[in-house]
């Protein structure tokens, strides 16, 4: 199994699980952070440090978040989307949007 990121962390982008990641499988887009299923290890440091609750273990992901399993798998392997594997600060709106639900719309590729 692997680490999904959900809607939870588009327009937010909070990094704090990026520094605790020992394999760096994650993957930086414009506005959201994606977890590359080929590299994630499934040693779950990431899910307490994400301040918006938006990682799960793909097995304890919500019903309406399952879409977010292929979406990970697709985003990660655009040439775009780089290995991000220190900390950055959060997106200029990223307090305005944290509680917001169905931010899918809100995706940039």
């Amino acid at each position: 199994m692997t680490h999904v990121v959900t809607e939870a962390c588009i327009a937010c982008k909070y990094t704090d699980c990026v520094d605790v990641c020992p394999v760096d499988c994650f993957r930086e887009g414009p506005n959201f952070l994606t977890i590359d299923p080929d590299e994630c290890i499934d040693c779950a440091v990431c899910i307490p440090e994400c301040p918006v609750s938006a990682i799960y273990a793909e097995e304890d992901l919500p019903s309406d978040q399952q879409h977010m399993i292929a979406l990970n798998a697709e985003l990660a392997r655009l040439p775009g989307w780089k290995s991000i594997t220190k900390r950055k600060g959060p997106l200029p709106d990223a307090d305005a949007h944290k509680d917001q639900p169905g931010k899918l719309p809100l995706l940039k590729r």
